[in-house]
């Protein structure tokens, strides 16, 4: 009896044996052939990543996806971008994307958002130059100086650059999510060397004020420099009055008295001649 009992058991044991191992090998089947997918691996976010951020392993992964769904230059491999600086925001379970992110070796923070042959250069404002803190990054100003050329006693303003980045507000390189003003006292611009120059002199020279534009309105303005005699209505001196013309008043002069008349009479002989002088 009892070794019918333990054969029995043998026989039970054998059973669940084989229906593990079966579901073992079908499980293994099915991630294989999961993995052998038609795909192409893609890196992408693991969570949103802010400009200036610095890429690290935890922040992105590696998933299979349909070759004809992806974009073109996508990364493969994680280790293709850890490590590089965020130029742009990327949000969670984006593509990771060269256009994104700064060349290699660049480094992280406001060094990796400056292209090659640009320079960021900051200047000091207030809530009036700022435009009330609505000068963010990502917007685009025109930058006017007010000052006295020369020495003169008249001011002039004219706009010394135009349509220029702005790249970051303070310590902040990017805006808030919402688009509410951000209040900083320093505003750091990305312009050419040149203009680069012209900005820092514009600085000592004078009161520097940022303009606000549209960053679809890329036309440069060829505006002449506002003198302060400009901005005030003159008005001309009413003309003196004038004395009324008075016609000279002409004397009659009478006319002389006739001069007197002589007469003469000369007689000769029976003839007498009367001659009038």
């Amino acid at each position: 009896m009892n070794r019918n009992r333990l054969i029995l058991i043998g026989f039970v044991a054998l059973a669940l044996g084989a229906l593990v191992s079966m579901s073992v090998y079908r499980n293994l089947q099915s991630r294989t052939a999961t993995d052998n997918r038609p795909g192409v691996d893609v890196v992408i976010a693991t969570g949103n990543l802010q400009v200036g951020a610095k890429i690290a392993d935890k922040d992105v992964k590696v998933v299979r996806m349909p070759a004809g769904d992806l974009p073109p230059h996508i990364y493969q491999k994680a280790e293709s971008v850890i490590g590089r600086g965020v130029v742009l925001p990327i949000s969670q379970g984006e593509f990771i994307l060269p256009s994104k992110l700064a060349a290699e070796n660049a480094g992280a923070g406001l060094p990796a958002l400056i292209p090659p042959g640009m320079r960021a250069v900051s200047v000091r404002v207030n809530d009036t130059t700022a435009v009330a803190g609505f000068v963010l990054p990502g917007t685009r100003v025109d930058v006017l100086l007010t000052g006295n050329p020369g020495g003169s006693a008249e001011q002039q303003t004219t706009t010394v650059l135009e349509n220029v980045a702005v790249i970051a507000t303070g310590q902040k390189l990017e805006r808030n999510s919402t688009g509410d003003p951000q209040m900083a006292p320093v505003i750091t611009l990305l312009v050419s060397p040149d203009d680069a120059q012209r900005l820092v002199m514009a600085s000592t020279q004078g009161h520097i004020q940022l303009a606000l534009r549209n960053p679809l309105d890329t036309r440069q303005e060829e505006l002449a420099a506002v003198r302060s005699g400009a901005l005030y209505k003159t008005v001309s001196a009413p003309p003196a009055p004038t004395a009324p013309h008075v016609k000279p008043k002409h004397n009659a002069v009478a006319p002389p008295p006739a001069p007197a008349v002589y007469e003469i009479e000369v007689i000769r002989g029976d003839k007498k001649d009367v001659t009038k002088f």
